[in-house]
């Protein structure tokens, strides 16, 4: 019988919960998979495959206890975290013992096992993945071991001696490996007890001298789930936040293989990660703009610069609203509707992919020609911007599913990389009968303009001069929606697009049915 206060994962406080609710992912659903990295969530206790995490977890391996992770449905800001902490020498010998039995599945059957010819040589070549402690220069490490299998307190590991060997043998005395997971009440419990043992305040890690923060540490912080440290979109290229696709053929195999370390991974693998909501794009802005942490005001400084939302329309007739919450003497901006291949590091209206209309004088912009339409606004002004393409006149299409596009690594995240083709959608613009942008000012109409706009998608979009702050409000709920006209609020676009990205990527997968591979 294991003691109710052992320290690892095969505690009995853990085998309390709803173990036929356990047997699932909590994203997709699927069954669980003992052969490939499962991380427990301290709040649902629901297991997640390593493929459904969109988090870049760093070199994993399966049954690890030393570790906490929270997942998006339980996070109170939607998104996920992970940290794995230094393994206890118990806890290492439970995840070597858990991997070895679960190798000999497919072999021998065997559950216990050697510490010189199988225990020792598999904590040495999987030291990284199991523990943030640094390799051992010395070898009194397996003595450490050796003793905590041998002397065991709390009862996990069962000693026996084989015919034909003259050292001991040993396995896990719980062979349901199922039942291994982090103790996070333990965890918690061990966390102020630990900080009053410590006696004198000491210096943290990265304070200390010859201590160097590594690239991979600030790649965690984000902001509405995308990393804060990213490429942005430019010099012709863009750049699209991945996620692992679990629904890809050889999925589980690519997870499951020691032999694809430092190899290319193949695009068609992972999938574009759709933003839950629609925000101002943190990638999709000249650098140069300050973003809030909702990620709906936007910051100027100096010249006219522009950020796009996150969320485009096609066809139909969409609205939004802006606020100009802070406008210092002599700052000024553009609101209004603009391409993907809009320029970010020029005013709105400066080509033929946007259309804006301006604080100054009321003047309207596209192809960088102006026209008078209406006084300008100001500080406090609620300013709605609505956009109609006759859904007659424009045909349905899917967005880019990006899988034949090539992956790219920045910051411990992967993005697609997909090259602008200016050229050819300068050829391909034709304009569409009957789509026209309105403009109100505090609810009342300003003015239609821009007549039979040039079919394209339209992104929701701000630039700004000098230090003007603009607030963004996609719905649904708007201070002076249009009562002259029937309308959809962009932020519908969110929920719109995951579906459609959704079956954008199913459609190229089941065209290139067949001929995927991977080598392994």
């Amino acid at each position: 019988m294991k003691p109710e206060n052992a320290s690892d994962s095969l505690g009995k406080a853990s085998q309390k919960h709803n173990e036929h609710k356990e047997e699932f992912c909590g994203y997709c659903g699927k069954g669980r998979n003992l052969n490939i990295v499962e991380l427990q969530c301290s709040g649902c206790l629901l297991f997640h495959h390593e493929s459904c995490i969109s988090l870049q977890l760093g070199k994993l391996v399966p049954f690890l206890s030393n570790y906490t992770f929270t997942c998006r449905n339980c996070s109170n800001t939607r998104l996920e975290t992970f940290k794995k902490h230094q393994a206890q020498s118990s806890q290492m010998c439970v995840t070597a013992l858990a991997n070895l039995q679960q190798a000999a599945l497919r072999d021998d059957g065997r559950t216990i096992f050697s510490l010189a010819k199988d225990i020792v040589p598999w904590i040495e070549m999987h030291w990284e993945g199991m523990t943030t402690m640094a390799r051992r220069t010395t070898q009194s490490w397996k003595q450490t071991i050796q003793r905590t299998l041998a002397k065991d307190s709390s009862g996990l590991f069962r000693c026996e001696e084989a015919a034909g060997d003259t050292s001991p043998m040993y396995g896990l005395r719980q062979t349901n490996l199922a039942l291994i997971r982090p103790s996070y009440d333990q965890l918690k419990k061990a966390q102020p007890e630990a900080a009053k043992s410590r006696g004198p305040k000491r210096k943290m890690p990265e304070q200390s001298a010859g201590w160097k923060k590594s690239r991979s540490d600030g790649a965690v912080q984000k902001l509405h789930g995308y990393p804060l440290d990213h490429p942005f979109n430019k010099d012709g290229y863009r750049y699209i936040l991945t996620e692992p696709d679990p629904h890809a053929p050889f999925r589980q195999e690519f997870d499951e293989s020691s032999d694809t370390g430092g190899r290319p991974i193949p695009g068609w693998l992972h999938r574009a990660q759709c933003p839950p909501a629609v925000l101002l794009a943190l990638h999709d802005r000249a650098q140069c703009l300050r973003i809030s942490d909702d990620r709906l005001s936007v910051t100027g400084d100096k010249g006219y610069c522009m950020v796009r939302a996150t969320h485009c329309v096609r066809r139909g007739t969409w609205y939004w609203e802006a606020t100009i919450t802070a406008q210092p003497e002599g700052a000024h901006c553009r609101i209004g509707w603009g391409g993907p291949l809009a320029n970010l590091n020029a005013p709105l209206g400066y080509d033929k992919f946007g259309y804006s209309w301006r604080s100054r004088k009321g003047t309207v912009f596209h192809e960088a020609r102006g026209r008078h339409l209406s006084p300008g606004y100001q500080q406090g002004d609620v300013l709605g911007i609505l956009i109609h393409l006759p859904e007659a006149a424009i045909p349905a299409r899917l967005p880019d599913s990006y899988k034949d596009k090539p992956l790219i690594k920045s910051k411990s995240h992967l993005y697609f990389e997909d090259k602008d083709d200016v050229a050819g959608t300068l050829e391909r613009l034709k304009p569409v009968a009957g789509a026209y942008i309105a403009f109100y000012k505090n609810g009342k109409l300003q003015g239609q303009t821009f007549h039979n706009l040039y079919g394209s998608d339209y992104y929701p979009a701000v630039s700004v001069y000098r230090g003007i702050t603009v607030t963004v409000n996609f719905g649904p709920a708007f201070k002076h929606p249009p009562r002259d006209v029937a309308f959809r609020a962009v932020y519908e676009r969110a929920e719109e697009h995951a579906v459609q990205q959704a079956l954008s990527d199913v459609a190229w997968l089941t065209e290139h049915e067949g001929k995927l591979s991977i080598d392994l």
